[in-house]
């Protein structure tokens, strides 16, 4: 699901590490992203967020991992960003 608020994002994230690409998926509203990085000393949580920066083509330190560092499940907040501009952008990519 993703909500937003105070001209932000929120959404739940589901992590994949270890994969062998990097890749964004949406299934039945689940948002998923496989990731070639290993859950080990933060090297997950720091792909995550180097990805949808590059992916989004946002500043990385407009993202942030809110809850869920040490869990596959994660909700994550992008600064200055709005739901509709988010679907557009998987939409087309």
């Amino acid at each position: 699901m993703i909500t937003d608020k105070d001209s932000s994002i929120l959404f739940d994230l589901k992590v994949v590490p270890r994969s062998s690409l990097n890749k964004l998926e949406i299934k039945d509203e689940e948002i998923r992203l496989k990731i070639k990085a290993p859950p080990v000393d933060g090297e997950a949580n720091k792909m995550v967020i180097e990805f949808f920066a590059d992916y989004l083509s946002v500043p990385k330190r407009d993202i942030t991992i809110e809850k869920g560092r040490n869990s596959k499940n994660k909700l994550i907040k992008i600064q200055g960003f709005n739901k509709n501009r988010l679907l557009e952008i998987i939409g087309t990519k």
